[in-house]
């Protein structure tokens, strides 16, 4: 009777330890995002921050949820790329809102500085002469690469993600039991998300800065790709996940160094802003 309870004590755990580890994969991709949103919220800045995070992972996402239907894996990892695809619209949403403000406020502050300082028309007028002039918007159906995912409107983003995926699953569907090219998927997938701290690394590098990056949300990164390395190698979940998920911890430690490295330079943003107009 006691080893029969303590059978049934240790499925118990071992349920629970799953559901929390599942839970935890879920939920925690999203996690690290919340203080650079509120980041970005607070200052109303998005220099620091570089949208080709978001980029790398809403195509890594979008192909490992087309890879779980060539090869099945864990629900839990499908639930969990669903979730950080709305999670990373959200971020561009953020960043393209506070940008098109800033552009407008910049635009009336040089349309007051050309007038002396002195108004010389009617509010309604200014706001629109100014946004007229200075909020020149740049849209994915221009298909010009000078500004690709660099637009000024949030929909160009979801448009240029759902065509990506259009084209994907179209070729998805066509070759689904071509064994290679459903292994080339997953591949992609889970590298393209290795490498989402790459272009975080370029920002610094650029600023001489990680001033406006969020230190909690890239400690976190660190965490969380170390769990879920070791979780997929627990869960012998396919060997591309656990290869590139090395590679991630090994890019978030990179960026933990240009912390150091630049925590006692001004950067670039903040010497333009100090400089005398």
């Amino acid at each position: 009777m006691d080893s029969l309870l303590e059978e049934l004590s240790d499925i118990s755990m071992t349920k629970l330890v799953t559901w929390i580890s599942s839970g935890a994969m879920i939920f925690g991709g999203m996690v690290p995002y919340i203080p650079q949103y509120r980041e970005i919220k607070k200052t109303e800045e998005t220099e620091g921050f570089s949208l080709f995070v978001c980029l790398s992972l809403l195509v890594a996402n979008t192909l490992r949820i087309l890879f779980w239907f060539g090869k099945r894996y864990e629900i839990p990892l499908l639930i969990q790329s669903i979730i950080m695809n709305v999670t990373m619209f959200a971020m561009i949403h953020l960043c393209v809102s506070v940008r098109s403000k800033n552009q407008i406020i910049r635009g009336r502050d040089r349309v007051f500085t050309a007038e002396g300082g002195k108004i010389c028309c009617l509010k309604g007028e200014l706001s629109k002469r100014t946004s007229k002039q200075f909020h020149v918007g740049h849209s994915f159906c221009d298909f010009d690469r000078r500004y690709f995912w660099a637009w000024t409107d949030f929909v160009s983003y979801v448009d240029f993600i759902l065509l990506f995926t259009i084209i994907s699953s179209v070729l998805m569907y066509l070759f689904i039991d071509f064994v290679p090219f459903v292994e080339v998927i997953g591949f992609l997938a889970v590298f393209t998300e290795a490498l989402l701290g790459v272009p975080q690394v370029l920002c610094n590098y650029q600023n001489k800065s990680t001033e406006g990056m969020s230190l909690k949300m890239v400690i976190m990164w660190a965490m969380g790709d170390s769990f879920k390395t070791g979780y997929f190698l627990v869960r012998e979940a396919p060997v591309q996940f656990w290869l590139c998920g090395g590679l991630q911890v090994c890019i978030d430690a990179f960026i933990l160094c240009q912390v150091y490295w630049y925590r006692n330079k001004p950067g670039i943003r903040s010497k333009k802003q100090d400089a005398p107009d």
